[in-house]
């Protein structure tokens, strides 16, 4: 195990009295300026031109859409096409005018226009000159936040199951992290809020850092060899990211004072 702001560790088998709570990591639904491929270019530049066939087109496709906070292009395409996954297409009906779809934001309007059996996207400015809403603001102040403002591809949900957060270590990098070393009742397989055993950096107690705050750690397998593929060298350790795990009650020991006088220790 690792903790979130300190050294690597990994996930391992034994017995000690901690409860740890499992929990997957999330993945954040940030907007990022990402490359667009040559495949997907030549998809949009195929379509750009004529469109897509109405057929192709969702049964309640509006004719305009405004791009909310929260959308992603998975969702939008969801709401034109029949399947998110040609989102290229939808790209490609306005190619002029989005030029990166990974840079669409809340606030710009889309609209649909149809023609001779081929749909088309435009944005901005309604087909047949339809008149749009004016809005009229006044010279003031305005403070904006400097993120990025775009709308993500897709959403955290439908890309976390392939998201890898793997990691590069030595040799001998994770022999002294915190490992979890047992679960209740015999379990072989810890998942999402499950509690399990651990121990600390070279097998002391793992102990709370500060009470008023939650110890949060990233979960690992053990390390496997990366090797050269010609020559069989070993380049380095891998260690594939599980998830995040909490600590839940630090391991205490108390003084126990028995009927006969005798002092013992309980975990």
């Amino acid at each position: 195990m690792v903790p979130t702001k300190a050294a690597p560790g990994v996930a391992s088998g034994a017995f000690v009295a901690l409860a740890l709570a499992g929990a997957l990591a999330s993945a954040a639904a940030v907007a990022q300026n990402f490359p667009i491929t040559p495949a997907q270019r030549s998809t949009a530049q195929q379509v750009a031109s004529r469109g897509v066939p109405l057929s192709e087109l969702a049964p309640n496709a509006p004719d305009s859409y405004t791009v909310k906070s929260g959308d992603t292009l998975w969702a939008i395409s969801g709401v034109f096409l029949k399947t998110p996954w040609r989102w290229p297409e939808l790209w490609g009906m306005n190619i002029e005018q989005v030029r990166n779809p990974h840079r669409i934001y809340p606030g710009q309007v889309l609209y649909l226009e149809k023609i001779d059996g081929m749909a088309r996207l435009r944005m901005g400015e309604a087909p047949g000159g339809m008149p749009t809403e004016t809005i009229r603001v006044s010279p003031r102040t305005r403070i904006s936040g400097l993120g990025d403002p775009s709308i993500p591809t897709l959403p955290a949900h439908v890309i976390e199951p392939f998201l890898n957060e793997a990691i590069i270590v030595g040799a001998n990098d994770l022999d002294a992290a915190p490992r979890i070393v047992a679960a209740p009742d015999t379990r072989v397989m810890i998942t999402r809020g499950d509690r399990a055993y651990v121990r600390g950096r070279n097998g002391s107690p793992l102990i709370e850092t500060d009470p008023r705050r939650t110890d949060t750690y990233r979960v690992f397998r053990n390390a496997v060899a990366l090797r050269d593929p010609l020559t069989s060298t070993i380049l380095g350790y891998e260690a594939k990211y599980l998830g995040n795990a909490e600590l839940v009650r630090s391991e205490t020991v108390q003084p126990v004072r028995m009927p006969n006088g005798e002092t013992v220790a309980t975990i």
